[in-house]
């Protein structure tokens, strides 16, 4: 652990991210999807890193894998739906209800009425984590065909293995902040809340 600590973090993100089969399955088989824009992102990352970090089973608290993809050239939900669908077949009956796929070309379109935050449109399945509701939770992967690990981390990787849960800085404080917080805590007691307590 005290080598992995003297690494950088976008490397030490890496070996951890080896290290869980599950995860390493799911990229995989997102890979071979070859979505354009693809990354895994969110719960999948942050937690296999927390997880790590707190000599934890990989796959503990894990309740989906979040595949995003980008893909503007028909924004119904019938286009994506059939991919949803591609998906689900590509997976073992173990993973395929634990794949979430979203277009998020389409995701303007539902936002507001699920969350009700107003949400304008991306140009990008990166853009996205810019507007996660906190750094930790704003990384994303995607393996490459030559076996590299791509990262996208808009605000660093720091808070990740921090673990440290702050809100987003450029955008107002998610609804829930304090649930999503107290929720965290059920499952990390070591991670640090910043910003409004999480028990209110």
């Amino acid at each position: 652990m005290n080598t992995l600590n003297s690494l950088p973090l976008a490397d030490r993100l890496d070996i951890i991210v080896r290290a869980s089969p599950r995860l390493m399955q799911v990229l995989e088989i997102a890979r071979d999807l070859a979505l354009p824009d693809w990354r895994i992102v969110s719960g999948a990352v942050y937690q296999t890193v927390w997880n790590a970090l707190t000599g934890r089973d990989p796959d503990y608290g894990i309740k989906d894998y979040d595949l995003f993809y980008f893909d503007d050239s028909d924004l119904s939900y019938e286009a994506e739906d059939r991919v949803i669908k591609r998906a689900a077949a590509a997976c073992p009956p173990t993973l395929s209800a634990l794949v979430e796929v979203r277009n998020q070309a389409r995701v303007h379109l539902w936002f507001e009425a699920h969350f009700g935050e107003a949400y304008a449109p991306l140009t990008c399945s990166d853009e996205a984590l810019t507007r996660f509701v906190a750094p930790a939770y704003a990384v994303g992967v995607r393996l490459e065909k030559d076996g590299r690990l791509d990262v996208a981390g808009p605000f660093g990787l720091d808070d990740l293995f921090a673990m440290t849960l702050r809100p987003n800085p450029h955008r107002p404080l998610a609804k829930g902040w304090a649930t999503v917080s107290r929720g965290v805590l059920t499952r990390w007691p070591n991670v640090v809340i910043e910003g409004p307590p999480a028990l209110s």
